[in-house]
C-alpha cells in the first residue's frame, strides 16, 4: 500500500497498520500528552494521514489490521464523519491539536487512553466494542449524544472541562443524552468541571462513579432525567457540587451514595422525583447541603441517617417499603417537619406503614400521633382547642394507656363522690343495695349494664357528674378497645 509524501515517522505508522503493530515513540522519557504541544515531526502524524489509513487501508494477508499509537502528536483535525472503520483504533498518551470529529462514525473499537484532546465530537457514533477515554484530559466537550456502544464505556480517571470563570449557563462537558450502552459506564475517579448529561440514556449494565469529583456550582452537575440503568448506580464517596437530577430514572437495584458529599447550598442538591429505585443508600454520607426533592418516587429501601437530610425536603408522594438503620420514630419525624410543602399527610402515613411492616406498632402510633398534632396546626382556633383536648385525654386514640389512666381516675372520683353522697333510688323499696364503685363503673362503661345506673337517680351537681362520666366513658372505653383490637390483629 503506497502513499507518497509521508514523513519518516508517518511511513512507520503506515507500514505498521496492516499488521496491527504498536507504534510508540521510544524516547518519551515519561512525558505526558499534556506536554505534547512541543513534540516535533519526529513523533507527529497528520490527521489526514490517519484518515486515509483508516478509510482506505487494508490488512496484510493473514493479519488483523489495527491502528495502535503511543506517545504521538496528531496535527490537524481528524475528520471521520460518517466513516465506517472495521478496525480497532488505540491512542495511548497521544496529543491531538484539534478535537476529532467522529460524528455518525461506525468503528469496531476506539481507545483514547491517557490522551489530551481539546474536545471530542462523536454524536451518534456506533462502536461495536468498547469505547475508552480512561485517564484522558479533555478541556472541551465530549459529545456522545445518541451514541450506540455495544461494549462498555470507560472514562475512569478522566479529567473533563475547565474551571468556571462566570455564572453563565454553559454546554455540558459530557453529553450522553439518549445514548445506548450495552454494558457498563465505568467512571471511578472521574473529574469534571461542568455538566454530565445522561438524559434519556440507557445503560444495560451498571454506572460507576465511585470517588468521582464533579463540579458545576449553582447549576445542574448531573442531568440524568429518564435514565434507565440495568443494575446499580454506584457513587461511593462521590463529591458533587451542583444539582443531581434523576427525575424519572429507573434503577432497579441500588443507588449507592455512601460517604458521598452532595452540595448545592443555593438550590436543590438531589432531585429524584418520579423515580423507580430498588435501594437508595446514603450510609455515612455527609449532611446534604441544599434541598432534596423525592416527590412521587417509588423506592424499596432507603438507608439514610436522619442527620443526612438537609433543612429543606420535599416528600409528597414518596413511597418506600423500609427504612434503615432501625431508629425510633422521633428522629425521622424531625425530617418530615422540614418538608417545604408544610403538612404532608402522605409522608406520615408512609413512615407509619414502614414501622408496621417490621412489627413495631408502638412507633407507628407515635408517627400517627405526630401526624394529628401537625395537622392541628393547620386548623382554626376552635378545632385546635378540640384537638388539644383529644391529645391531652386520649392522645388522639393512639395512647390507650392514657385512656385507661383517665378511666381509673374517673372511677376513683365517682366512687368517692357517690360513696359520700348516695343518689336517690328511682323506686324506693325496689332498688338494689347501692354500691358506689359499681354505680360509677355502670356510668363509665357503655353497653354493659350492672343495674345500678337505672336504679338510682342523682340530682343537681351529682347528676351533671353522672353525665360527664357517661360521655367520658364512651370516649375513653372506645379508645381502650381500639388499642386492644390493634394488638390482637397484629397477633
Amino acid at each position: 500500500m503506497k502513499n507518497p509524501g509521508l514523513t519518516p515517522f508517518e511511513r512507520k505508522v503506515w507500514d505498521a497498520f496492516p499488521y496491527g503493530r504498536d507504534v510508540q515513540f521510544s524516547d518519551a522519557n515519561g512525558e505526558t500528552a499534556e506536554e505534547g504541544q512541543a513534540w516535533g515531526p519526529e513523533r507527529s502524524v497528520r490527521a489526514e494521514v490517519i484518515r486515509r489509513l483508516l478509510v482506505n487501508g487494508r490488512p496484510a494477508d493473514g493479519e488483523i489490521a489495527s491502528l495502535r499509537l503511543a506517545g504521538v502528536r496528531v496535527t490537524g483535525r481528524l475528520d471521520l464523519r460518517h466513516a465506517t472503520v472495521p478496525y480497532a483504533v488505540r491512542f495511548w498518551n497521544c496529543r491531538f491539536d484539534h478535537a476529532p470529529n467522529l460524528y455518525a462514525m461506525r468503528i469496531r473499537q476506539l481507545n483514547f487512553s491517557q490522551c489530551h484532546l481539546p474536545g471530542l465530537d462523536a454524536a451518534t457514533i456506533r462502536v461495536d466494542g468498547v469505547l475508552r477515554i480512561t485517564g484522558s484530559r479533555i478541556p472541551g466537550a465530549v459529545r456522545l449524544g445518541g451514541a450506540r456502544i455495544s461494549g462498555a464505556f470507560f472514562l475512569d480517571k478522566a479529567d473533563l472541562g475547565e474551571e468556571r470563570s462566570d455564572d453563565a449557563e454553559r454546554d455540558p462537558v459530557l453529553q450522553l443524552n439518549h445514548a445506548t450502552i450495552d454494558d457498563d459506564v465505568w467512571a471511578p475517579r472521574l473529574r469534571t468541571r461542568g455538566q454530565i448529561r445522561l438524559a434519556g440514556a440507557t445503560v444495560t449494565g451498571a454506572v460507576n462513579l465511585d470517588n468521582a469529583d464533579l463540579s458545576e456550582p449553582d447549576h445542574t452537575v448531573i442531568d440524568a432525567e429518564n435514565l434507565t440503568v440495568g443494575s446499580n448506580l454506584t457513587a461511593w464517596r462521590l463529591h458533587a457540587e451542583g444539582r443531581i437530577n434523576l427525575r424519572g430514572a429507573k434503577i432497579p437495584a441500588q443507588v449507592n451514595l455512601g460517604e458521598a458529599r452532595l452540595s448545592n447550598p443555593r438550590g436543590v442538591a438531589l432531585r429524584a422525583t418520579s423515580c423507580t429505585i430498588g435501594e437508595l443508600w446514603l450510609g455515612d454520607a455527609a449532611p446534604i447541603s441544599g434541598s432534596v426533592n423525592l416527590r412521587g418516587s417509588q423506592i424499596g429501601l432507603i438507608h439514610a441517617a436522619p442527620e443526612v437530610w438537609p433543612a429543606h425536603v420535599e416528600l409528597d408522594g414518596l413511597t418506600y417499603s423500609s427504612l434503615q438503620p432501625r431508629l425510633p420514630a422521633g428522629p425521622r419525624l424531625a425530617v418530615l417537619e422540614r418538608d417545604d410543602d408544610g403538612y404532608v399527610p402522605h409522608a406520615y402515613e408512609q413512615l407509619a406503614a414502614a414501622y408496621r411492616r417490621v412489627g413495631d406498632d408502638a412507633q407507628a402510633r407515635v408517627v400517627q400521633l405526630a401526624r394529628q398534632r401537625r395537622h392541628r396546626t393547620t386548623l382554626v382556633w376552635y378545632a385546635k382547642l378540640w384537638g388539644h383536648t383529644q391529645d391531652a385525654t386520649v392522645g388522639y386514640g393512639y395512647r390507650p394507656t392514657r385512656a385507661m389512666t383517665w378511666l381509673l381516675g374517673l372511677l376513683l372520683l365517682g366512687t368517692v363522690v357517690y360513696g359520700l353522697h348516695h343518689p336517690q333510688p328511682v323506686e324506693p323499696g325496689k332498688a338494689p343495695d347501692f354500691n358506689a364503685f359499681v354505680y360509677t363503673l355502670d356510668l363509665l362503661l357503655p353497653i354493659i349494664d350492672f343495674g345500678q345506673e337505672k336504679a338510682f337517680n342523682p340530682h343537681g351537681a351529682y347528676q351533671w357528674l353522672a353525665y360527664l362520666l357517661i360521655a367520658a366513658g364512651w370516649i375513653l372505653a372506645t379508645t381502650v378497645v381500639a388499642g386492644i383490637t390493634r394488638a390482637v390483629s397484629r397477633q
